[in-house]
C-alpha cells in the first residue's frame, strides 16, 4: 500500500510539472489554491501589447516581485480581455520590462510575463 501511495505520488509530481511553465498557482484569503492557465497565443498577445501601446515602466523603491505585495501609491491597470479570459480577474503593472499580475484583492504579485 506504501508503494502504490508513493507511486501514485512520484506520478502526480511528474504530470504536473510539465504545467509548470503555463500555469499559476494562487491562494485566495480563505486558503483555496486557485490555477490559472496562460495559453502561450496570451503570452505573445501580453508581449505585443507592451511594446504597441509604449507601456512606460513605473518606478519603485523596491523591486517588484513575485509574492511581493505591489505599494499601494502604484496604480494597477485592468487586464484587457485579449489577454484571456482567465486572466481579466487580475490586474497589471508595468515595472523593468517585465509584465507583472496582481490579485487586486491583496495587491500581490501572482506572476511575471517577462
Amino acid at each position: 500500500m506504501k508503494k502504490l501511495f508513493l507511486l501514485s505520488a512520484a506520478a502526480l509530481m511528474v504530470s504536473t510539472g510539465a504545467f509548470a511553465q503555463s500555469t499559476v498557482v494562487t491562494t485566495t484569503g480563505t486558503g483555496h489554491a486557485a490555477a490559472v492557465q496562460i495559453e502561450p497565443q496570451y503570452r505573445t498577445r501580453i508581449k505585443s501589447y507592451v511594446t504597441e501601446h509604449h507601456l512606460r515602466p513605473v518606478t519603485t523603491k523596491e523591486k517588484i516581485i513575485v509574492g511581493a505585495k505591489v505599494p499601494s501609491d502604484v496604480e494597477l491597470e485592468s487586464v484587457p480581455a485579449d489577454w484571456g479570459p482567465s486572466l481579466t480577474q487580475y490586474r497589471y503593472v508595468y515595472s523593468g520590462d517585465r509584465v507583472m499580475l496582481v490579485d487586486p484583492g491583496t495587491r500581490t504579485v501572482v506572476q511575471e510575463i517577462d
